[in-house]
């Protein structure tokens, strides 16, 4: 399950400055960078903590700058790229190999005949990283030196200029008679303190603005592209053969300084989740020979999105990080991830404590569309979360058979269905005239394809989006079901979904030989190739072992080999097909040229699992399932490592784009292989 590079990636810097890595706390803060070691984005840190879990995330560690000294001579292990462009020192080239061992990212540094191993990792439900250095080969002492930079922003904001002044104190620990020595910093009366400690080296405060850092990500997407960072402290050690230093950055005054016992405890808890994953899937020798071990690395992927979100009656409340590095939690990703993130991956509990949480915050049959960063109210602009929260409920309940959730929730349910047949928020209501939601008001994004840039809705979609319906019927079709399970009520589900099947038919254009993606806009009806369709053949409970169909064989087989040829890239589908006059292949530049791209072409990670399933509804051929998701395998070799990206350019070679890990992505790619390996 490892990746792993040699001088061939590390030793190129314009290469292995494209490699990004993260690792998670399971409370929304998380530490990433590099594999060369240069910050690229603001984004960039060793600590960025959670100070309001989920959510409050706050550069606090930025990176540290390493020197090791050995048989008289100096080896810089840090890489720098200043505003001029020049890089200095270049650390990079130290760098004899890369490892990604699980999640944990390791690098091995070689000086001389000594080699340095660093791995780092975070602590679970804390906001504390460790960095662990070991000399594991050498013919006489190393002395390693560590310059940590730190800072104190809001992740998405940027420090230039700054000059301010951080208290900086240092602090002692006591261990089992051991003095243990470090700092405290505080940026600020108001600010959480930093405390920066470690199990072996001697600390010496500083207070030293370096200025000018580059940030070519930033560049590429319109934004400041350059940020200061304080020199707080100088870390120094004597390292003999087989010796290690752990530095630990945390929020926390008093953070388990043995770096053994922290490492062996997270590989543990990583090798308890893919045991798990793997006990429960199919054990004949075919099905093990066929499954590569990229799908297994997906499941630690999954980990790093469940976070915890605790609410009054569910004080142990999980949600889910829609991506990293700048999404909080979001109504329609959790939903639309949590099949593959938690049923998938064999953690139903996981997924009860999400849909209890989420019901929480149910306001006028409306799931939020997105918690904001700050503040405390959610955002309810979307029309779609709500359904995707049917189908989460659909898929928890066909793997457990819970009903005491089930009995819990019908009456949050009961209640969605009522305010969506009467009207809630958005002009969103059941057309009574065939049996179609209609959602959609000027100056507001409710779907999925949600870009706005100030008053500029890129897509509105106002009026019945065809995934929207299909997920209406599907979520009428689940009610009636749970109805009758506890013996409640259900011919009136029955009856709403029957007459939203019998005029869903209006979405089938017989002159394009594939299904319009809006009704009754105020354009009229929308033809343009988009593959939110493919929901209308791939929902799970559509078909011929659950709902009747919405679409007939031959319509269902038009959308698929439609989708397919003008849609589907090697990492997902394009949002818009290239024949539109509106098609844009290529994400980039400021958030105008940006978000003007989103959905305009952009190629979606999340979508391929839709595609693969619709196309094994439709021709029933699990060889050629997978062989559409081999491709996302090759793709855990870049960008975020061993996770799966948010975007690609919609024109080849389909560059990853976006956020370097999105949940939604990575839950669907594993439960489309799941449901294809069970079919």
């Amino acid at each position: 399950m490892w990746i792993e590079f040699g001088r061939e990636i590390c030793g190129d810097l314009s290469t292995a400055q494209t490699r990004e890595w993260l690792v998670t706390n399971s409370i929304g803060g998380y530490a990433s960078g590099t594999v060369a070691g240069l910050l690229t984005r603001r984004y960039h840190g060793l600590l960025v903590a959670a100070l309001n879990p989920p959510l409050g995330r706050t550069l606090l560690l930025t990176k540290l700058d390493e020197v090791a000294v050995y048989a008289d001579r100096s080896y810089a292990l840090h890489t720098n790229r200043w505003a001029d462009g020049i890089v200095d020192p270049h650390g990079y080239r130290q760098m004899e190999s890369f490892t990604l061992e699980g999640t944990i990212p390791t690098w091995r540094f070689a000086c001389g005949d000594a080699l340095v191993e660093k791995r780092i990792w975070m602590q679970q439900g804390a906001n504390t990283t460790y960095v662990r250095y070991t000399l594991s080969r050498a013919t006489q002492p190393l002395t390693l030196t560590l310059k940590a930079l730190v800072n104190y922003r809001d992740y998405h904001g940027d420090t230039q200029n700054h000059g301010g002044e951080m208290n900086i104190e240092p602090c002692v620990r006591e261990v089992a008679l051991t003095e243990h020595r470090g700092i405290c910093v505080t940026a600020n009366p108001n600010a959480q303190p930093l405390y920066l400690l470690s199990d072996c080296a001697s600390a010496i405060p500083a207070h030293e603005w370096y200025y000018n850092f580059d940030l070519a990500i930033e560049r590429y997407r319109g934004l400041g592209d350059r940020e200061d960072h304080l020199h707080a402290a100088t870390f120094e050690v004597i390292l003999n053969l087989g010796e290690s230093l752990t530095f630990v950055a945390s929020t926390e005054s008093q953070p388990n300084l043995d770096g053994a016992a922290a490492l062996k405890l997270r590989h543990a808890q990583e090798q308890k989740l893919t045991n798990l994953w793997k006990l429960n899937q199919p054990e004949t020798s075919n099905h093990s020979q066929n499954r590569p071990t990229w799908i297994e690395r997906l499941v630690l992927a999954a980990d790093q999105f469940i976070v915890d979100r605790p609410v009054p009656d569910v004080p142990n409340g999980k949600t889910i990080i829609a991506g990293y590095h700048w999404f909080g939690d979001w109504g329609r990703d959790t939903m639309i991830a949590l099949p593959g993130l938690t049923i998938a991956t064999e953690r139903p509990e996981i997924a009860r404590s999400i849909l209890r949480t989420f019901a929480k915050y149910v306001d006028k049959g409306m799931l939020p569309n997105r918690f904001p960063d700050a503040g405390e109210v959610p955002e309810y602009n979307t029309v779609d979360a709500t359904l995707w929260y049917f189908e989460a409920i659909r898929s928890y309940y066909d793997a457990t058979a819970d009903d005491d959730l089930l009995e819990e929730l019908f009456p949050v349910l009961a209640d969605i269905i009522d305010w969506h047949c009467r009207g809630t928020r958005y002009n969103i209501h059941l057309d009574a005239s065939d049996g179609l939601l209609y959602a959609g008001e000027a100056g507001v994004q409710l779907t999925w394809m949600d870009a706005k840039v100030d008053d500029w809705v890129v897509t509105p979609r106002i009026g019945k989006p065809i995934e929207v319906n299909a997920l209406w019927y599907c979520a009428l079709r689940s009610m009636a079901k749970f109805a009758r399970q506890l013996g409640k009520p259900y011919k009136e589900y029955e009856a709403i979904a029957d007459r939203t099947l019998a005029k869903f038919s209006r979405f089938w254009n017989p002159d394009t030989g594939y299904c319009y993606d809006v009704l009754d806009s105020p354009a009229g009806d929308d033809a343009s190739l988009r593959p939110n369709q493919l929901f209308a053949v791939s929902l799970p409970g559509i078909g011929a072992k659950g709902y009747a169909p919405l679409l007939t064989p031959i319509q269902q087989r038009g959308v698929v080999d439609t989708c397919g040829r003008q849609l589907l890239t090697s990492y997902g589908l394009r949002s818009l097909a290239p024949s539109h006059p509106q098609y844009q292949g290529h994400y980039g530049g400021n958030q105008l040229q940006r978000d003007g791209a989103y959905h305009q072409g952009t190629t979606w990670g999340w979508l391929l699992g839709s595609f693969v399933l619709a196309h094994l509804q439709v021709y029933g051929d699990r060889t050629q399932a997978r062989k559409f998701l081999e491709p996302i395998g090759h793709h855990l070799l870049a960008h975020g490592l061993g996770t799966c990206s948010e975007i690609f350019d919609g024109d080849a070679p389909m560059t990853p784009r976006g956020c370097i890990a999105q949940a939604w992505t990575v839950a669907e790619v594993l439960r489309a292989w799941v449901a294809i390996e069970r079919a």
